[in-house]
């Protein structure tokens, strides 16, 4: 009997063993696929399609998961691993795999069921404070008879910009002097604001050819020369252009992209550019008062097929950081949006000091807007003068 009781735990190690070692070689065969395709689609591009089908079933397999499934059969891929890693889930990560379903992201399977659920399928890369995938931001091309029949703005960008309310500020104790440094333009620039619209309530209708987004690049071209950090801001009408060419709205970023690599070739000096647009959330989203003040929040958005982004990102999370310090709450956080139905680069291949920022939403008016592009200005001069130090570029000139 004892013998016996022996074999058939025997038979119940090795059949576990067994289980387990098939599945890390399985875990293994697939990850060294995914390799050879990498390898295959730089050499051969008609192989792309392949490729992109192991790599959305893989990225549903977790970092932490693939160490822990190596480190059974090696300890050395278990030294990588947190201190206090929780034990993995093949089920979980086998449904995963199966079904490309997570279970704590409802967008896995809504996204695929629900029309339009897709405009929604980005991903949370820093989540400021109550920001979750419900109201992430998204753009919905405007109606193409809008604007042929525009509303008459309730202000022009001249009082917008020249308005005189604002408090004088002591002059800067850096500049850049004659250098302009950054630039800054709109390629949606017909988005607008309700308030800004006299008589018009629709969201699907803030576009206008006049009273829209560009107000704000005009506010914070001005807010950064008082900081002493030069900017121009691009005057060309792209969505104008685009029209002109014949094109329809998804092709915004390529009618943008000669007008802002024909500044880069013109002006060495200019490091960063500012894509600036105007979110459809609406005004629970996208205001926050910080103090005594209501201000329109600020989203990042970096493009996820873009083979730099990360160097993006590095840029906007110091940016976040910054924001979140001094006002806290500003920053919705910063999101990579891509894949089908994203342009997925939004001409940020051309720099690493690339952004593309959303000031505000539909609702938000222009002392929200003002507001905040004010704390952007006080921020990114914060981060602009400690960044030229580092550099130990001595381009700034003391007043």
């Amino acid at each position: 009997m004892k013998r016996s009781s022996t074999s058939r735990n025997m038979v119940v190690t090795l059949n576990g063993t067994s289980i387990k070692k098939g599945i890390v070689v399985s875990f293994i065969v697939l990850f060294m696929t995914f390799l050879l395709s990498g390898i295959l689609t730089s050499l051969k591009p008609e192989y792309r399609l392949t490729s992109s089908s192991i790599n959305d079933l893989t990225r549903n397999i977790d970092s932490e998961a693939f160490l822990q499934l190596l480190g059974a059969e090696n300890r050395f891929f278990s030294s990588a691993l947190p201190e206090h890693a929780e034990p993995i889930k093949l089920s979980s990560i086998m449904f995963k795999v199966a079904t490309s379903i997570n279970p704590d992201d409802p967008r896995s399977l809504l996204g695929r069921e629900l029309p339009g659920f897709s405009l929604f399928d980005s991903e949370i890369v820093v989540a400021g404070d109550g920001t979750n995938y419900t109201n992430m931001p998204y753009e919905s091309p405007p109606p193409t008879e809008v604007l042929e029949q525009e509303r008459e703005a309730s202000i022009t960008k001249n009082e917008a910009v020249n308005s005189g309310d604002e408090e004088p500020k002591a002059p800067p104790s850096l500049t850049t002097g004659d250098k302009k440094v950054v630039y800054i333009y709109n390629t949606h620039n017909t988005e607008s604001y309700l308030p800004l619209l006299e008589g018009e309530s629709d969201p699907n209708r803030a576009i206008h050819s006049k009273a829209n987004v560009t107000i704000v690049s005009e506010l914070l071209g001005k807010a950064l020369q008082d900081e002493g950090i030069g900017s121009h801001v691009e005057k060309t009408d792209v969505q104008a252009s685009l029209k002109q060419k014949g094109w329809n709205y998804a092709k915004s970023y390529t009618a943008s992209r000669p007008i802002v690599e024909s500044a880069m070739a013109s002006n060495r000096n200019l490091n960063y550019m500012i894509d600036i647009h105007r979110d459809s959330q609406r005004k629970g989203v996208t205001t926050i008062k910080i103090g005594d003040k209501s201000y329109a929040k600020l989203a990042f958005v970096i493009g996820g097929d873009n083979p730099t982004a990360d160097k993006n990102e590095k840029l906007a999370k110091d940016l976040h950081d910054l924001l979140e310090k001094k006002y806290p709450g500003l920053s919705r956080g910063i999101f990579e949006q891509g894949g089908k139905g994203y342009n997925g680069v939004y001409n940020q291949d051309l720099s690493k000091n690339a952004m593309l920022l959303e000031f505000g939403g539909v609702d938000n008016n222009l002392e929200e807007l003002k507001n905040t592009v004010s704390a952007v200005a006080d921020v990114f001069s914060e981060y602009y003068w400690q960044a030229e130090k580092v550099n130990g570029d001595s381009s700034a000139e003391k007043k």
